[in-house]
C-alpha cells in the first residue's frame, strides 16, 4: 500500500506521475478497451500468476501494462517490473507502448546488439520498468550488480519463443534471482505452451483469446509451376496490388533470391532477418511502418514481435516446418476485427503439410506489377535525448522547407535520430533547405534513408 504523504504528493507534480487509465487511454488514442484487456487488467490486480494467451497484435502488452503501471510505486528509485522477451524489436516495441502512455514512470530496454554503454548510460538512474532480452538481462545482472530487492511482477512476454529459442538457462537463473517476486505474467500467441517449473507458477489463472480474430483470415493456395515459385511471387503480389504484406521465407540466402527478383521486376521492398545489423533492420522497418515500402520479405523473425502497422496480407513463399510458427505468420494479418489473407505458394508436386487443410485455390487475374511508394525516409541526426519532439521535427520541416501537411507522413523519434516520411517529389526541396541548419540548438544532418 502506497502510504500519501506531502512529499508523495509533491514527487507525482514533479515527475508528472499519472497511472488514470482514462488519461493513458486518451494519450494512446484509445476509445475502450477490447474484452481481452478488460479481463486481463481485472485478473492481473486480482492474481498472483495469469497465462494470458492471445493472437498477435490482440493488445496484450497494453493488456498487462496497464494494470502493472497502476501497481507502481512512484517513490521507489529501484526496478519494481521485470519484462523479459524473445527479441531486440520487441524489448523496443514494449519500450515504446511505455513511453507512448505517458505515465512518468522511467522505462529502459537492454538487448544485444547495441553497445554495453548504451545499457550503463540508461541504468545509470535505474527505471521503475526494465526491459529486455534473458541473456541481456542475465549479463547486466552480472556485471551491474543493481539492487533486485523491490522487483514485484515479472512478465514473460512470448516466454515460449525464449525457451524456443535457447534462453532456458538465462531465464531460470534471473528468475531464481528475483526473491521478493509477487506476481508472474505469461503470454503467448497460441496455446502450444509447456511451462517450465523454474518459472514457479502456483495454481496459474488463464486468460485464452487464442482462438480470436481467426474467422477473419481467409487462406488461398497459388499453385506455381516452377518449383522456385518466382514468377508465381510476382504474379500474386500483381493479383493482391498496392497492399501492405510480409512474404515469409524460411532461410537467408532464399531472401536474397527473392529480394533481387524483386528488384529486377521494379517491387519496391525491403528485407528483414537475423544476419542484418540491428541498425538496418530498424531501418527497415521504419520504412515498412511508413508505407516507404509496402512489402516485406522475411523469415519467422517477422512473425510476432514486431511492432508493424495493420497488414492486408502475408505470402507463405515457404511454408514453414512448425504448425505454431505457421500460426504465428498468419497472425501478422488478420488481426483483431479486421479481415486479411494468407497465401500460400505451392509447387505443383510439393505435398502440404499435415496442418493445412480445406483450403481454397485462388486464380490469379493478370494486373499491373504494383507501383512504387509514393513516400520516402529521411534522417535526422537529433532524437529523444536532444529533447526534440514530433511537434518540433514538424515545424522544422514546414518552417525552413515551406511544405503542406500532406507533404510530410509519420515521424518516428529514437534516442539519437529521427525519421520521417516525406513525399518523394519533396526529397531533395527538404534536403537542401534543412541540412546543416538548426533544429532547437544542434545542428543536424538531414539525408534520405
Amino acid at each position: 500500500m502506497i502510504i500519501v504523504t506531502p512529499y508523495f504528493i509533491y514527487l507525482c507534480r514533479m515527475t508528472e506521475i499519472t497511472t488514470s487509465q482514462d488519461k493513458i487511454l486518451a494519450k494512446l488514442g484509445i476509445g475502450k478497451l477490447k474484452p481481452m484487456q478488460e479481463e486481463a487488467l481485472l485478473a492481473i490486480e486480482n492474481k498472483s500468476d495469469i497465462v494470458l494467451l492471445s493472437p498477435t497484435g490482440s493488445g496484450k502488452t497494453l493488456a498487462f501494462l496497464l494494470p502493472i503501471i497502476s501497481q507502481l510505486d512512484p517513490v521507489c528509485k529501484e526496478i519494481q517490473v521485470l519484462i523479459l522477451v524473445p527479441s531486440r524489436e520487441l524489448a523496443m516495441q514494449v519500450e515504446q507502448v511505455v513511453r507512448s502512455m505517458g505515465t512518468g514512470f522511467k522505462a529502459n530496454a537492454v538487448y544485444g546488439g547495441r553497445a554495453g554503454a548504451e545499457d550503463k548510460k540508461d541504468l545509470k538512474h535505474l527505471p521503475a520498468i526494465l526491459i529486455g532480452t534473458p541473456g541481456r538481462i542475465a549479463d547486466r545482472m552480472r556485471r551491474d550488480k543493481f539492487s533486485l530487492r523491490s522487483i514485484h511482477t515479472l512478465v514473460l512476454d512470448e516466454f515460449d519463443k525464449s525457451l524456443e529459442i535457447g534462453f532456458k538457462d538465462d531465464m531460470s537463473e534471473i528468475i531464481d534471482a528475483l526473491r521478493h517476486l509477487k506476481k508472474r505474467i505469461l503470454t503467448s500467441a497460441t496455446q502450444r505452451i509447456e511451462i517450465p517449473d523454474f518459472v514457479g507458477l502456483n495454481e496459474p489463472h488463464t486468460i485464452d483469446y487464442s482462438e480470436e480474430g481467426v474467422a477473419q483470415l481467409s487462406m488461398k493456395l497459388v499453385l506455381s509451376e516452377a518449383k522456385d515459385k518466382l514468377d508465381t511471387l510476382v504474379e500474386t503480389l500483381s493479383h493482391i496490388g498496392n497492399q501492405p504484406g510480409i512474404i515469409f521465407c524460411n532461410f537467408r540466402d532464399s531472401i536474397e533470391r527473392v529480394s533481387e527478383f524483386l528488384e529486377v521486376h521494379g517491387i519496391s521492398h525491403d528485407c528483414f532477418h537475423g544476419g542484418m545489423e540491428q541498425k538496418d533492420r530498424e531501418q527497415a522497418l521504419i520504412k515498412f511502418r511508413n508505407g516507404t515500402h509496402q512489402i516485406l520479405v522475411a523469415t519467422d523473425l517477422a512473425a510476432r514481435g514486431l511492432d508493424i502497422p495493420e497488414l492486408k496480407f502475408i505470402i507463405h513463399y515457404h511454408l514453414p516446418i512448425k504448425e505454431h510458427e505457421f500460426i504465428h505468420r498468419n497472425g501478422r494479418t488478420a488481426r483483431m476485427d479486421k479481415a486479411g489473407t494468407a497465401y500460400i505458394l505451392k509447387w505443383e508436386e510439393e505435398e502440404l503439410p499435415a496442418f493445412i487443410h480445406d483450403i481454397d485455390y485462388e486464380k490469379l487475374k493478370e494486373a499491373p506489377i504494383p507501383k512504387a511508394s509514393s513516400w520516402r525516409t529521411l534522417h535526422i541526426t537529433a532524437g529523444r535525448r536532444d529533447k526534440i519532439s514530433k511537434g518540433d521535427i514538424a515545424g522544422f520541416i514546414f518552417k525552413k522547407a515551406d511544405l503542406n501537411k500532406e507533404d510530410v507522413g509519420i515521424i518516428e523519434i529514437k534516442p539519437e535520430s529521427s525519421y520521417v516520411a516525406v513525399k518523394s517529389s519533396k526529397v531533395n526541396r527538404i534536403i537542401k533547405a534543412l541540412n546543416n541548419e538548426k533544429l532547437k540548438k544542434k545542428k543536424v544532418r538531414v539525408s534520405q534513408l
